[in-house]
């Protein structure tokens, strides 16, 4: 088992199968300066993400197509995701610098939103999505890994923290405000804007980014043997789970408020709630994810499933429903960087393949939550959406309990590690 995750062993201490070399120059602190661009390209990448969806209105009417037609925005986007995230991270992953990789993939985003602000036709718009999403993939699989090469092996966890802060950011900021900047403007200047932070963080990667080992880039990523991993398998079927239950009722969130008996302007705020709850789960995670892994995932996940399943009988009241939409973000939030850390350190020397997969499952979780959702909000009610997207949650849960030896091991300071195959 190497040890970039395991939480033993020094700072200095070079991972099993690695020589010394093989470890960035600086090993003994935290390049918090790098983080932060990171956390950053995260932020532009959910934001480019998610913000069609809020302006859809202005784009179909801009365009002059049905608003229906300006969801293949967000599909051909997630879709391409799937489609082109392993291939490409193997591919380039394996020929080009991790450094040079984020910073091209950080340019690419530019380039996107760029094109789609330009664009006069749908067709067009679409293309230009196509390449943000292949850029959302790259960023994404190759991320996680560089930072676990770029810090010091008991503190990736707090790393993870910082650099995913800027998801819930984007969730809780981002989106909203280029949503109300394209209403206020135009849905092409929010793109534009977009494109113009993603320019500036390249411009700024390639001086603040420090450069990460390339000493194991003999061993090319491998799926196949990463899938042979049974803690890989674990993380990448337990992770996509809870998105797709979170999803599955974050999609219908505003016909759940209504059923519960809360006005129609409670889902803008309890959207705002999640997303900030989320930051401070993040920040519980980055305490608590190098040392007590295991028990911190089973809590986290424990209270995730309790909100979803207390929500049908305390969500008519603001009091229950921003309690439990709290409880909801932070145990999301947490959640994800758990994860984040048990896939790399599944992964062991596969890290880079293994990291790749969960990319790929991850985005079809999301997919079929929305759907799950759906059949959901039909079949049992609006009300009750929250219970139908417990279930993938109870799952994971099970699945997590189950994998205390390979997926979710236990950590330095609860009590002797669970070690992982090589």
């Amino acid at each position: 088992m190497t040890q970039e995750l395991s939480g033993s062993g020094t700072p200095t201490q070079a991972p099993t199968g690695h020589s010394p070399s093989a470890l960035p120059a600086r090993t003994s602190r935290i390049p918090r300066a790098g983080l932060l661009i990171l956390a950053t390209a995260g932020f532009t990448a959910v934001t480019t993400e998610l913000l069609p969806s809020g302006l859809l209105p202005q784009i179909s009417h801009d365009l002059g197509v049905q608003e229906s037609a300006v969801g293949a925005l967000t599909a051909a986007y997630a879709a391409v995701i799937v489609i082109t995230a392993l291939p490409l991270s193997r591919l380039l992953g394996g020929r080009m610098p991790r450094k040079t990789l984020l910073i091209v993939t950080v340019l690419a985003f530019a380039l996107s939103n760029v094109l789609l602000a330009l664009s006069p036709t749908l067709g067009l718009a679409i293309a230009a999505r196509l390449l943000g999403g292949v850029a959302h993939g790259l960023l994404w699989s190759s991320m996680a890994p560089y930072v676990a090469r770029i810090v010091p092996a008991h503190s990736v966890g707090k790393a993870m923290a910082i650099v995913f802060s800027g998801n819930s950011i984007a969730l809780a900021v981002g989106a909203p405000l280029g949503t109300m900047m394209g209403s206020v403007l135009s849905w092409r200047t929010s793109f534009l804007v977009l494109a113009g932070v993603a320019a500036l963080l390249a411009l700024l990667a390639v001086r603040l980014l420090p450069p990460a080992s390339d000493g194991d880039r003999d061993a090319a990523p491998s799926l196949k043997a990463a899938m042979a991993l049974p803690g890989v398998i674990a993380v990448a079927t337990a992770w996509p789970l809870l998105l797709l239950g979170h999803f599955a009722l974050f999609t219908y969130i505003a016909p759940f408020l209504l059923a519960a008996g809360l006005p129609s302007s409670a889902t803008g705020i309890s959207l705002s709630v999640i997303g900030g709850a989320s930051l401070v789960g993040i920040w519980i995670a980055g305490l608590t994810a190098d040392a007590r892994p295991r028990r911190s995932v089973l809590t986290a996940v424990a209270l995730f499933l309790a909100s979803f399943v207390l929500l049908p009988m305390l969500g008519g009241t603001w009091t229950g429903s921003l309690a439990l939409l709290t409880l909801w973000g932070i145990t999301f939030g947490a959640a994800g960087i758990y994860n984040q850390a048990a896939i790399l350190r599944a992964g062991g020397e596969h890290k880079d393949a293994a990291n790749g997969l969960t990319v790929v499952t991850i985005q079809l979780g999301i997919a079929v939550g929305a759907s799950y959702g759906a059949l959901a909000l039909t079949t049992v009610g609006a009300l009750f959406v929250p219970l139908a997207a417990a279930v993938p949650l109870a799952v994971a849960l099970v699945i997590i309990y189950a994998s205390r030896h390979r997926g979710y091991p236990a950590g330095p300071r609860e009590g002797r590690p669970s070690r992982s195959p090589k």
